[in-house]
């Protein structure tokens, strides 16, 4: 049922986001499903984890929304640091701080969980939805 529903016509589809700037060139968002309504707002997780991905100390990561005390959604990161670098909560404010100056400052995560290992498919795509089940 879910298949027959993604054809629209001869067109299949995906979900998934793109943004044409103003060269013509299409960058990817991520999924539709992925995607966080922040302060009015829409956000794309794979925005805020290539901005995290920038980071010296950063190997992997994931991001997903979570529920604020005033239940409104937030934008959180679960980072796999590189070998050698040391989760503190020095480190998830520099995180914040960095990708506040390579995105719009709304998007940045709220929130850094230093984690082991990110979980993934077999062709290794991250399971976001495994993410939002550890809130």
């Amino acid at each position: 049922e879910k298949s027959k529903a993604a054809f629209k016509g001869d067109w299949y589809v995906t979900g998934d986001k793109y943004h044409l700037d103003a060269d013509g060139y299409y960058t990817y968002e991520g999924r539709s499903d992925d995607m966080l309504k922040v302060s009015g707002q829409w956000v794309s997780p794979a925005e805020v984890e290539a901005a995290l991905m920038e980071h010296p100390a950063v190997l992997e990561c994931g991001v997903v929304g979570v529920k604020d005390k005033d239940e409104l959604i937030k934008p959180k990161a679960f980072v796999l640091l590189k070998n050698g670098k040391r989760p503190s909560e020095e480190l998830a404010e520099e995180l914040k701080t960095f990708v506040k100056g390579r995105i719009t400052p709304y998007k940045y995560p709220r929130w850094i969980e230093f984690v082991p290992e990110l979980p993934k498919t077999v062709t290794g795509k991250i399971q976001r939805y495994k993410l939002r089940e550890r809130e």
